[in-house]
């Protein structure tokens, strides 16, 4: 490991829990049911600089890290499922469409399987039904 890479991951790290302090303090208690709507979506520059800019200036955009964030927790089986949906309102808010999030979901079935997809399928479209709904 050199020590550019060991650099990266500490900034990482410490972004993260920049981040999980900055949502909320006491998260050391919080309980699982309701995560995803424990955290508002960021707006689209705040993920940017957080997501796009943060961990690698010159790599990954914020909507093509949330998209990729999203294809392994899918092929993870769709068993995370609040960071699932909280994956895809964020991915939304930075620009990535319904189909784009489809189609990324549907990708990894041929790794995850059939039952994981629908399952991401399923999360992924709960959120744009309250998307939807609250428009």
């Amino acid at each position: 490991m050199t020590e550019a890479y060991t650099r990266m991951i500490q900034q990482m790290m410490e972004s993260g829990q920049e981040m999980l302090r900055a949502f909320n303090p006491g998260l050391e208690t919080f309980k699982v049911g309701g995560f995803d709507k424990m955290f508002p979506t960021m707006p689209a520059d705040v993920m940017e600089m957080w997501f796009g800019k943060t961990f690698n200036r010159d790599g990954l955009d914020a909507k093509t890290r949330l998209l990729v964030t999203l294809a392994g927790l899918t092929a993870m089986g769709a068993l995370a499922e609040p960071q699932l949906k909280l994956t895809v309102r964020h991915a939304l808010e930075a620009g990535a469409t319904e189909r784009e999030i489809a189609e990324v979901i549907w990708q990894m079935s041929m790794f995850g399987g059939l039952p994981a997809m629908q399952k991401a399928l399923e999360l992924a479209q709960a959120v744009f039904d309250e998307r939807n709904d609250a428009k």
